[in-house]
């Protein structure tokens, strides 16, 4: 259905983007607020330069020309550009919902492309989404598989297969640790061998939540050796696909009520703007390094070397790196 221009209210840029921060602020956290704030800011201020003050006179050639300045103005790489057009389409979508503008316009936002190499290398789960996530399972699905197993990835950034190799004698709640356990005969290997066996400490609230899952929520099974595997299915150990997809799942946007661009709605089927359980890693490890934890402790923790973690796994923004080294230089 079309929205005639004689049908829409006019409404100024910086006004519909205070109505849908608002709108955002009643179904989202503070930090993903801030996400759509920073990436519609931009958006604002193109419609600015460009002498557009009501949103009824946005065009499908004005998108095409905002998402070339965006691109070039900001130096963005294409999955950054993919993640910020995405959110304008949403925006717009809302837009058309108060008749700012015509009911069809957000379907004209080119969102770019990002193959499958580019998302492996690149895709990675940011500090705000997850905490999104994990507040809404802890509220909506408390000590579900789901929570349990996002908050074990983010927290400890381990690999899915290791997730996938732990059982319940591994998770030693009184102490507040988990064992990671290298056990090629009974088909729960660890990537680095023996070498990648070591006991990671987790937090109280992590501790908690896998007491509260063990108890309440896990299939009480045993696998082929006799073992209660910790992420299970009334069949036994859950297979590492299926393990992969609960990550897909609840990572989804739609699984936690937000709009997903380009979204299926269908169970069968990846939802685009879902995560694989490496994207967890490699935000977890991003995030400690942000929060200043040291290289060697962090390394030790998720089983990685200091060159595979600057070169795969550390992406912090050269300004976010700047200003942890800031920081150092004046505390001395």
């Amino acid at each position: 259905m079309h929205t005639e221009r004689t049908q829409l209210d006019s409404i100024e840029p910086t006004d519909a983007q205070e109505l849908y921060l608002k709108y955002k602020a009643t179904e989202v956290t503070d930090k993903t607020l801030r996400t759509h704030k920073y990436r519609t800011n931009y958006f604002v201020q193109w419609c600015e330069e460009q002498g557009i003050d009501d949103m009824n006179d946005v065009t499908g050639r004005h998108l095409q020309e905002y998402r070339l300045w965006r691109e070039e103005d900001g130096d963005l790489a294409q999955i950054s550009l993919n993640q910020q057009m995405a959110t304008i389409r949403v925006f717009l979508q809302w837009c058309a919902s108060i008749e700012a503008v015509p009911a069809d316009l957000y379907e004209k936002v080119m969102v770019p492309r990002v193959s499958p190499e580019q998302q492996r290398r690149e895709e990675m789960l940011e500090t705000e989404t997850a905490e999104a996530i994990l507040d809404h399972l802890s509220t909506f699905s408390y000590a579900s598989v789901e929570h349990a197993v996002i908050a074990v990835l983010w927290e400890t950034g381990i690999r899915l297969g290791a997730a996938n190799s732990l059982n319940v004698a591994d998770v030693d709640v009184e102490d507040e640790r988990i064992e990671l356990v290298h056990r090629p005969e009974q088909d729960t290997q660890l990537k680095n061998a023996q070498g990648g066996e070591r006991p990671i400490a987790i937090t109280p609230g992590l501790a908690g939540l896998l007491e509260d899952y063990i108890e309440h929520t896990r299939h009480d099974v045993m696998d082929d050796y006799g073992h209660r595997p910790l992420f299970a299915t009334t069949r036994g150990r859950m297979h590492r696909t299926t393990l992969r997809g609960v990550v897909y799942r609840a990572t989804a946007p739609c699984f936690r009520n937000e709009p997903c661009p380009d979204c299926t709605g269908t169970a069968d089927k990846k939802c685009g703007e879902a995560v694989s359980p490496h994207a967890i890693r490699r935000g977890s490890i991003t995030h400690y390094l942000t929060e200043d934890v040291p290289v060697e402790v962090i390394g030790d923790r998720m089983d990685v070397s200091r060159d595979v973690l600057d070169k795969h796994y550390d992406k912090r923004s050269e300004d976010v790196k700047l200003e942890q080294r800031r920081g150092y230089l004046e505390n001395l």
